[in-house]
């Protein structure tokens, strides 16, 4: 009995990574921005989105996954041999264009967090732009996946922070498990908030990225199982992280009536006084690590995705020499983004970060519908299709995430 599960352990640790680090990365500078502004306006009564959250998070990775153990190619690849080069072109370029809108707000996160310990962004931003860039540049697979491993790991400082604000944890467990009063559901602004925290689990990138990473580390058919346990420990590893940056924010900012906060570091900033300095330092230090975390897997992301889809060399076991056109979106895609916070006040940063968010969801529904009609197909994925329960599950899922995407849309129209 012990030799079979030091096998599966060994196994286990074996193709840990693809999974854990897609999804912690989805807790970037946008991720805790969400999520305190929920803790710190509504207190523990949006802590219900969470199970669905973890529910649609794990379903739509598992997914991936299974594709790219079974079919040994990303999905962009799929999509261009499936659907056509005009389709492919077409999803490749509106990627680029919100992930470096998306790279630009997790510079912002960078920026906000040093700027908490008074380190000026015209430092930080070109220091840590050169970090990320060398980090891919001057790395293998091996190294770089330990690297954002551990980055991962960094996110329990979250954990610390959310025990140090001293919530009511009665209260938190129970609005967790529990629908909160009827009287929420006539607040605009609370359904409002409901949507994006649910809208922001799950981004466009985070399923090119996630089929690649298991593509380029090579793990196989029978490896799926392990791949499967890897993708799940993630989302549950990931949105813990979320449920305590939301307690943090609750039993602190939003007790004392601080419910405003324009950008992630305004948390941290907010909370010194009503926490202390421990919870002040692990929140901001927390928010630096997921902001260079993400701002060195979304341009990586890009890169593989566009190179799939276009049918180029990629990867970071191959030298600038060959996969060239890899290297230089990755270096475009980290200097546009620093460079693009250097330039802009203050102001338009924070209107650039909204308008990822946007963009975010106009291709995040593209992206399922395609990922659901690829798993489908017999010929493709043989007996690892979608099962009938699955299924279900799986549409399901997809159609609340869709449908909230477009009511957060909808309720961004001047108007709404």
């Amino acid at each position: 009995m012990w030799k079979r599960w030091r096998i599966r352990l060994l196994l286990f640790l074996a193709v840990l990574g693809p999974g854990f680090i897609t999804a912690n990365v989805d807790n970037d500078s946008g991720g805790i921005l969400t999520y305190s502004q929920a803790g710190a306006q509504y207190g523990y009564t949006l802590l219900w989105t969470m199970i669905p959250i973890t529910i649609a998070l794990i379903v739509v990775q598992e997914m991936c996954a299974r594709m790219g153990v079974v079919t040994g190619k990303g999905l962009s690849d799929l999509i261009r041999e499936e659907f056509g080069l005009r389709i492919t072109f077409l999803i490749m370029v509106m990627l680029v264009v919100v992930n470096y809108t998306n790279v630009v707000t997790e510079f912002i996160g960078i920026a906000g967090s040093l700027h908490l310990f008074h380190v000026s962004k015209f430092i930080s931003v070109p220091l840590c732009a050169m970090l990320v860039w060398i980090l891919v540049l001057r790395g293998d697979y091996k190294s770089t996946e330990k690297i954002f491993l551990t980055a991962s790991l960094v996110y329990i400082a979250y954990i610390f922070a959310g025990i140090l604000a001293q919530p009511d944890w009665h209260e938190s467990l129970r609005a967790t498990v529990a629908l909160p009063a009827k009287s929420v559901w006539r607040d605009k602004a609370y359904i409002y908030m409901a949507i994006g925290v649910v809208g922001t689990t799950i981004a466009p990138w985070m399923q090119f990225y996630l089929q690649s990473s298991i593509v380029e580390k090579g793990i196989g058919v029978k490896d799926y199982p392990a791949s499967r346990l890897d993708v799940i420990v993630g989302c549950f590893f990931t949105d813990l992280i979320a449920w305590f940056i939301i307690v943090a924010c609750a039993a602190t900012l939003f007790i004392h009536g601080m419910g405003e906060i324009k950008v992630a570091a305004d948390a941290a900033e907010a909370m010194r006084p009503l926490a202390g300095d421990y919870a002040f330092v692990l929140f901001a230090f927390g928010l630096f690590n997921a902001s260079l975390f993400a701002a060195s897997i979304l341009p990586i992301s890009t890169a593989y995705t566009v190179c799939e889809g276009l049918g180029v060399e990629s990867g970071v076991d191959k030298n600038f020499r060959e996969a060239p056109f890899f290297y230089w979106l990755y270096s475009l895609l980290i200097a546009g983004g620093a460079v693009t916070v250097l330039l802009l006040p203050d102001v338009q940063l924070i209107n650039v970060a909204i308008f990822s968010q946007v963009l975010n969801g106009v291709l995040l529904p593209v992206i399922i519908i395609l990922m659901l009609l690829l798993i489908n197909r017999s010929d493709l994925m043989g007996r690892y299709k979608n099962s009938r329960l699955w299924n279900w599950i799986a549409w399901g899922t997809s159609i609340i995430v869709i449908v909230m995407t477009l009511a957060m849309l909808w309720g961004m129209i001047p108007g709404h």
